[in-house]
């Protein structure tokens, strides 16, 4: 396979004038955008904010390739990256010190949205117009309107401007992480706080909004990851990491208990991912911890005789729809298969650095810098098929 020596960071289109160019050998990728769905943003196609244009339907020019693409986007953001979502093509990032629009598709201009509030994770949902976030200095659930936020950037409608862009989901402070799950027509939102789990659940109209459903306190570990579970098509499970190892919550009994603890590890467990592996009827697991992995049912049996071992301790680790992992370190990203651990290819870093994953779609997938203190910039990669490659 050829070698790109450092990060290849051409843009989504020949002329975007905000992604800059580094050295790299090897041919370009692909380019195809991914398909808008964004109902939300189709008015930014039209409308030209000082000389730049949104771009919902970014047009395919780049010539096909093999060799997947690492780029970079020129936008040095001056807060740390925290987390990340695409809204149609485009991609809302959340910082330290707020949230802005990166238009993926016209000339890469970013627009602030919201100032001086921490977004820590956040997640888009079309359909229901709004996007869920972590944020502020107490960690609150806060879920803003997308409607609310394209008119921050068009100005077009004043009924939506004369309305409150957001609302609370509950009165829960000390949000640490959060998952959204789909199961058949319902959407549920399971939260983790400092020792509790709350379990909320989509009232459609008239109500449009998350109601609370389940709640978990006086937890026997604090959680710090959570995932919910639909057994069989029956039984809900919630799924936690804690500084101990991992652990379950029957929804319907309460009964706790745990599933995984990793003895042979002194010290706290930093925990990375709860995998759910496919064909399973949703009842084995890859758990993800320090520079390990496990393969667990949800009653906590040894499925596998096999230990995933990554090649160094990753600062993110996420199952990307390829049905592979993805394990961000210093020196180096690995991709694995899900379902065996092996490993499907290297990118090896020109320099040591910090890097964590933000969000992924089709083949491709965001990751940012991480620089405490410094500025932060955005990557993605554009997969193709397994090889090995250094950059």
């Amino acid at each position: 396979p050829k070698k790109a020596m450092d990060y290849s960071s051409s843009s989504e289109e020949p002329d975007s004038s905000e992604e800059e160019d580094d050295e790299a050998e090897g041919e370009p990728q692909d380019r195809a955008g991914e398909p808008a769905g964004a109902r939300q943003l189709e008015q930014l196609q039209l409308e030209v904010r000082k000389g730049s244009v949104v771009n919902v339907n970014p047009t395919n020019t780049r010539p096909h390739s093999d060799t997947p693409e690492i780029r970079k986007y020129k936008k040095r953001f001056n807060s740390e990256i925290l987390c990340a979502a695409l809204w149609g093509v485009n991609l809302l990032v959340g910082t330290e010190n707020g949230l802005m629009l990166l238009d993926r598709s016209g000339q890469g201009r970013v627009y602030g949205l919201i100032s001086r509030r921490r977004f820590q994770q956040m997640d888009v949902l079309e359909g229901l117009n709004l996007l869920t976030t972590i944020s502020g200095k107490r960690n609150k659930l806060r879920v803003y309107y997308l409607s609310w936020l394209r008119n921050k950037i068009l100005h077009n409608d004043p009924e939506v401007e004369k309305k409150q862009g957001w609302t609370t989901v509950g009165d829960m402070e000390g949000c640490v992480h959060y998952r959204m799950v789909k199961y058949e027509r319902i959407k549920f939102l399971v939260i983790a706080l400092k020792n509790s789990v709350e379990v909320y659940a989509w009232a459609p109209k008239p109500y449009h909004k998350f109601m609370a459903f389940k709640s978990f306190a006086d937890l026997p570990h604090r959680p710090l990851l959570v995932e919910l579970t639909v057994e069989e098509g029956q039984r809900l499970k919630v799924i936690y990491g804690s500084c101990a190892g991992f652990h379950a919550i029957d929804v319907d009994s309460g009964n706790n208990y745990d599933i995984y603890i990793p003895v042979h590890i002194q010290t706290h467990v930093t925990p990375h991912a709860i995998i759910f592996l496919p064909h399973t009827e949703g009842m084995e697991m890859l758990l993800c911890y320090e520079d390990e992995g496990v393969y667990v049912n949800t009653y906590g049996r040894i499925i596998k005789d096999v230990v995933l071992q990554w090649g160094e301790m990753p600062t993110s680790v996420a199952y990307i729809c390829s049905n592979q992992i993805m394990g961000w370190g210093e020196k180096a990203i690995e991709i694995r298969s899900v379902e065996t651990g092996h490993l499907d290819g290297v990118f090896m870093h020109k320099r040591a650095q910090r890097l964590k994953f933000l969000c992924e779609r089709n083949d491709k997938v965001f990751f940012a810098s991480v620089r405490s203190g410094g500025s932060s910039q955005v990557y993605f990669m554009t997969l193709n098929r397994n090889c090995i490659m250094n950059w």
